[in-house]
């Protein structure tokens, strides 16, 4: 079985992220390859595909988000993804127990819901969103009907069980307000007939993701026990080695660069899917950086790619006259290399903020 090295899969995930050239692809196609963009921070998807696809405008994300094209939903670690419509529908389905895993019994808010009848909070909460409705709406509703149980684990079992759009102007560039929330089939129609399964979630997985091991496939996804899916699907895969020995899986036809293709210098997005897709982050991140770009409390920073890897950080500011860049290498970068990614911070910020006078600094390592 042949050896993939750090490198290797490196490149591998840089071509199948769209990283390693310019993506010939509209915002929705790139959505869907990228089985979703985390998007719990509204501005994080919009710079994940502007990371991949040059020249789009927020506008036009936005507008896709309006239309309902595109849509956010918890999926994937039970957090809120952005989906193209067509996927939402069969993915959330899929990741389901992922999405349910706060309701366990030992949890604080399975504890909580101890004795209730858990299908018919669901369909109170179900009925009442069939019209958008604010988070605060949607608990008083529940406390209403309910009125032992604890606001927010009745909140918490609506979300872990429905399907739950995030109804614009909510994920729209440059908007801001409450959360307001309806039914995946409210907001976009009845499902049609779709048997995907686990299987079919990590075949994509593989094409955004791979050559990966089956541990990875449950990380990203926050499924467990997908050793048989794997198991059942591997006459259609091919197997390697990693450098520590452990299997891992791919399609036949994904494409695997020469390791050494040289990458450009890019910007990743605050939780950008690459960031997020493996148990092993030694691919992307070095591990003495972990630490700068995941913070205790949840922050994935937006990092600078620097010869395919994890070298530096930046965040982008928005929202007044002025907007601004804040690169941070990690350590000394190469005057070509700081170069690169000074330009595309000024690109970053006429994608971000095209009316705002714009500055960027640059942080001593």
């Amino acid at each position: 079985m042949a050896v993939l090295g750090t490198r290797a899969l490196n490149r591998a995930l840089l071509a199948r992220q769209l990283l390693l050239a310019p993506a010939d692809v509209m915002p929705v196609q790139l959505v869907e390859h990228l089985v979703g963009l985390q998007a719990q921070h509204p501005t994080a998807p919009y710079l994940g595909i502007w990371s991949r696809i040059p020249g789009v405008t927020t506008g036009a994300i936005s507008a896709l988000i309006a239309d309902r094209s595109l849509v956010r939903i918890a999926a994937m670690r039970s957090t809120v993804h952005l989906f193209s419509t067509a996927d939402a529908r069969w993915i959330r389905p899929v990741v389901q127990a992922a999405v349910a895993k706060g309701l366990t019994p030992g949890s604080g808010y399975g504890r909580m819901l101890t004795g209730l009848d858990r299908e018919e909070v669901a369909a109170v909460a179900a009925s009442y969103l069939q019209e958008p409705r604010s988070t605060a709406a949607l608990g008083e509703h529940l406390c209403a009907v309910f009125p032992e149980r604890d606001r927010d684990a009745l909140m918490i079992l609506a979300r872990c069980l429905l399907p739950l759009v995030q109804v614009p102007p909510k994920g729209l560039w440059g908007m801001s307000g409450g959360t307001v929330l309806t039914t995946l089939q409210a907001f976009v129609g009845p499902d049609p007939a779709d048997d995907r399964g686990p299987g079919d979630l990590v075949r994509r997985y593989l094409a955004a993701f791979g050559p990966a091991t089956v541990r990875d496939v449950q990380h990203w996804s926050g499924l467990t026990r997908l050793g048989p899916v794997v198991a059942g699907i591997r006459d259609e895969l091919v197997a390697f080695t990693g450098e520590d020995g452990r299997e891992l899986f791919d399609l036949p036809d994904a494409p695997r660069p020469d390791p050494a293709v040289p990458p450009p210098v890019r910007l990743l997005a605050e939780w950008d899917n690459i960031l997020l897709g493996h148990a092993d982050r030694s691919r992307i991140l070095p591990p003495e950086y972990k630490d700068r770009v995941f913070s205790q409390n949840g922050i994935v920073r937006g990092a600078v790619l620097v010869d395919g890897m994890v070298a530096g950080a930046w965040k982008l500011r928005t929202g007044g006259p002025r907007a601004t860049v804040e690169l941070q290498p990690f350590t000394r970068f190469r005057k070509a290399d700081l170069r690169a990614a000074e330009q595309l911070a000024a690109d970053a910020l006429r994608f971000g903020a095209p009316e705002a006078a714009h500055e960027i600094s640059v942080l001593e390592p």
